[in-house]
């Protein structure tokens, strides 16, 4: 049987006109829509028509549409001060606060003026579309259309049904998103849905984390950004987003889930009740120049430039311990600083196995252009390969890159301790074991720190740099001195599973994984919906093949020991994959398949 043709939703009412419904107004406009803002606030309502004709006037001027497309979608944006405007409306979109008696007052008032056929699009994020459609006269066609902020920016639209939607009510609006340009998926009704159901718990644990002063703001937020790639660090982007936005997002999450990693850490309603909720009130996790300004300006909590006035060891030959990608990768770090340096391996073959490694890196970035053959060749002179550990004995520096095992780190950092001169400090590289327990196995554990290098270490800018309860002043500031002096960026942290970025990355893909095990969303649509919806540059299941399977159960068994949260506790359905040897790329199937190298 034929189906009938899809609904043309040709008028559109956009009920609310604050940023996102201004934004969602000016997409429609310039594709070709009539769009009827209504709006009760006269400002809002002139507020949303002056950035039209702004965004409009910016796009003549880059050439991105003519001074006639121009005058047209002017003239297709109207603006009204109650819902009766919406009358002859195809489709409306409803984007008001977030709260449920305000959403459901404007859905009651709908059903009487709007056409039998007009579709009802909520934008929520976080409350129900089923109550909000079990409570309308037309349950069938209330569906959920959530767009991403700036909305004429972001790609991503989730369309959300609930039991009582009808398939051609979805059809219409996920039609009517593509013809927009947008990127729609389908998902289920529960609060976050997608994006923002993995989003906001990462957010929360930062706050968390934040509000523990495990670390600052600033370095919290350089982590994420430098570790992991992405546009804006979480503290941050709960400013932008609005303390108090988040914080409802969260309450609505964790009565569903009842998982305490959706509780809304205290800071939120802290800083919610006192009014600090973000740029839009100029004050947040940061102080900005102006309510919704973006340009943050310091304050109280801003780092003291001048330091702890420990004063740092001089560094002029480094060491590292190892012979993997890891150690070969620290080694060319050092050597194009200008340090020399020592590739010390279990042996002389491994040792000039690790070192050739480092050339082949090199000579990639002549080919490149990135490095002239002349500093080649000087930062390739500059490492020696040894095959013991005795030829650390004059280092100021020795960073250890070995297997991720406590017992072999434990090992090495006792066969330094005997072998490198008094003052040397000895740093480990560990990614989720205790660094004292290496400290420990040494007689100057005051010496003894975290150098935590990402991935590959000659282009990943980030070093958290991990202080014991035992680490001394002088080391540290050794070792943030020379972070500067190879060009990455340090971030203070201390010593607990997971340093800041594990800690926060882990818990963020165990959940999506979480998702596809409960059948909520496909994992084409969850790695879709974080790049999209939330600026990442990899989606969690193509970042889990990517680490590999094993390493990542590895570090959320450390971080479920160590926090004893049942949240944390691994997926099964990522258990079972390892279980099964399915390890990601590296084996040729994780969570999808990959031809063989």
């Amino acid at each position: 049987m034929d189906r009938p043709p899809l609904k043309s939703l040709n008028t559109i009412a956009v009920v609310g006109l604050g940023t996102m419904g201004t934004g969602i107004s000016e997409i429609l406009a310039r594709a070709g829509r009539e769009v009827i803002g209504i709006d009760t606030d006269d400002a809002a309502a002139r507020n949303a028509t002056t950035a039209l004709e702004a965004s409009t006037a910016r796009a003549v001027r880059r050439e991105r549409m003519t001074e006639a497309e121009r005058r047209d979608a002017l003239a297709r944006f109207r603006t009204f001060p109650d819902l009766q405007a919406a009358a002859e409306a195809d489709l409306v979109i409803e984007v008001v606060p977030e709260d449920y008696d305000t959403k459901c007052q404007v859905f009651a008032a709908l059903d009487t003026v709007v056409k039998p056929d007009t579709i009802l699009a909520t934008g929520t994020n976080a409350l129900s579309v089923t109550r909000l459609a079990a409570d309308s006269d037309r349950p069938e066609r209330v569906l959920g259309l959530h767009f991403f902020n700036p909305a004429p920016a972001m790609k991503l639209v989730e369309v959300v049904s609930s039991v009582l939607t009808s398939p051609e009510a979805v059809a219409a609006v996920t039609a009517l998103a593509q013809e927009l340009g947008k990127e729609p998926i389908a998902v289920g009704d529960r609060p976050g849905f997608v994006a923002d159901g993995l989003l906001f718990g990462y957010l929360n644990q930062a706050a968390a984390m934040y509000e523990s002063r495990y670390a600052s703001r600033e370095d919290i937020d350089a982590a994420m950004k430098l570790g992991c790639g992405l546009p804006m660090g979480p503290l941050a982007l709960l400013d932008l987003i609005g303390v108090d936005t988040a914080r409802t997002v969260l309450d609505a999450m964790y009565a569903e889930s009842h998982d305490r990693l959706h509780a809304p850490a205290p800071v939120l309603r802290q800083l919610s009740e006192a009014g600090l909720t973000g740029r839009k009130a100029g004050r947040g996790f940061y102080t900005y120049e102006a309510p919704g300004s973006s340009v943050t300006v310091p304050d109280a909590l801003s780092p003291d430039a001048t330091g702890t006035g420990a004063s740092a060891r001089p560094v002029h030959a480094v060491g590292v311990a190892g012979s993997g990608t890891m150690a070969s990768g620290i080694a060319e770090v050092f050597a194009k600083a200008g340090y020399a340096t020592v590739l010390a391996a279990r042996g002389e073959a491994k040792a000039e196995k690790a070192k050739a490694r480092v050339a082949s890196s090199l000579d990639r970035s002549v080919k490149k252009g990135r490095l002239s053959q002349e500093d080649r060749d000087a930062a390739l002179a500059r490492i020696t390969a040894a095959g013991s550990l005795e030829a650390l004995a004059e280092v100021d520096l020795a960073v250890e890159a070995v297997a991720e095992h406590l017992e072999v780190k434990r090992q090495l950092f006792a066969a330094l301790d005997k072998v490198c001169k008094p003052g040397a400090v000895l740093a480990t590289t560990t990614s989720s074991l205790p660094v004292v327990a290496c400290a420990r196995a040494t007689s100057r554990p005051q010496d003894v720190i975290g150098m935590h290098f990402f991935n590959p270490a000659p282009a990943m800018k980030l070093v958290e740099v991990v202080r014991t309860v035992l680490t001394g002043d002088e080391a540290h500031a050794t070792v943030r001195e020379v972070c500067a002096a190879v060009r990455k960026h340090p971030v203070d942290c201390g010593d607990r599973a997971g340093f800041i970025v594990n800690a926060l990355l882990f818990p963020y893909l165990n959940n999506a994984v979480k998702m596809v095990q409960e059948h909520y969303a496909s994992l084409e649509d969850i790695d879709a919906a974080m790049k999209l919806g939330g600026g990442y540059p990899m989606g969690p299941f193509e970042l889990l093949d990517v680490v590999g399977l094993d390493v990542s159960l590895a570090i959320e068994q450390v971080l479920h020991r160590e926090f004893r949260d049942p949240g944390l506790a691994p997926a099964p359905l990522l258990e079972h994959l390892v279980a099964a040897g399915c390890l990601g790329r590296k084996t040729g199937r994780g969570f999808r398949e990959y031809a063989r190298q």
